[in-house]
């Protein structure tokens, strides 16, 4: 059956349709409040979860506002060009391995906060996102599925300008602004997933479709970015791994974020996040006078 966990101001809940349900509540404080507590704990969630509608909802998750169902992972990972049409559009070429970057874990908000634009060269990358469940080191490919936790809807927001500052680029830099990381709705369960290679990433901007495609033309698929990352460091519960963004992005259109943009990522069978881009500031070059 799988569950639907969510971040409901801070707590951990469980999701049954429109209704969210804390879990130290129903669970008679036997499983934690903590979200980063609660996801080490996924059978329990599981089972808790089937009993859903024997129990008394705490509310409808429309009238709360969902934080990052992952809210504070020891890692998050980006892996770029990870699909072969996206790397075309970049003019870029496909890496023998994976094109791995960090998201600093402070760019990650919910599925509704505003993106602070600090640039006119910022950029919208719709991708599903990994959570890692039971962690571990060396991880085989074929093992690498009973690792993860979930999957969840994420944008990797990019401002071009500094990603492309120094030679070679700042994919790090560029995409760790704060808010820069908005996941959600929710964390979906990979036993509630029909099809995972069926996922559908699907980005809009202001109701103009701008990316589309299928999980199922990753480059490099799941179970092998988990082997490969967990040769070179022990993946822990909650880690993330952005998997990679289909072509479409604003750069390959010179259509760039700005002030008012509303940003919509949906895929299948998880739900979509809806982000407001809001121009704050500017970001200041090194070499720019301006910066004291």
């Amino acid at each position: 059956m799988g569950y639907r966990f969510a971040n409901v101001d801070g707590r951990a809940a469980l999701i049954h349709r429109d209704h969210y349900y804390d879990v130290a509540t129903i669970s008679n404080g036997s499983l934690p409040s903590d979200p980063m507590d609660a996801l080490r704990h996924a059978a329990e969630l599981s089972t808790l979860s089937s009993t859903l509608t024997e129990r008394k909802a705490a509310g409808l998750v429309a009238d709360v506002v969902l934080g990052p169902p992952v809210p504070r992972p020891q890692k998050s990972f980006g892996i770029g060009l990870n699909y072969a049409d996206h790397a075309a559009e970049g003019s870029m070429q496909v890496s023998v391995n994976p094109l791995v970057f960090t998201k600093f874990p402070s760019c990650l908000v919910g599925p509704t906060a505003d993106v602070e634009l600090r640039s006119d060269f910022c950029d919208y990358e719709g991708e599903l996102v990994v959570v890692i469940g039971s962690g571990g080191k060396d991880i085989p490919v074929d093992d690498a599925w009973h690792h993860v936790a979930g999957v969840t809807v994420g944008q990797d927001i990019s401002d071009r300008a500094v990603q492309f500052a120094a030679n070679p680029p700042h994919f790090d830099l560029g995409k760790s602004f704060d808010t820069f990381g908005p996941i959600g709705p929710m964390l979906v369960s990979t036993d509630a997933i029909v099809d995972f290679g069926a996922l559908r990433v699907v980005t809009s901007v202001n109701g103009e479709e701008r990316q589309n495609d299928t999980v199922a033309n990753l480059i490099f698929d799941v179970p092998t970015l988990i082997a490969y990352l967990s040769q070179i460091t022990t993946l822990v519960t909650g880690d993330l791994i952005f998997t990679g963004t289909p072509a479409g992005v604003g750069a390959a259109q010179g259509k760039f974020l700005a002030d008012g943009d509303v940003i919509v990522t949906t895929i299948d069978e998880i739900g979509s996040i809806c982000n407001s881009c809001v121009r704050v500031s500017d970001h200041h070059s090194p070499g720019d006078r301006r910066i004291t």
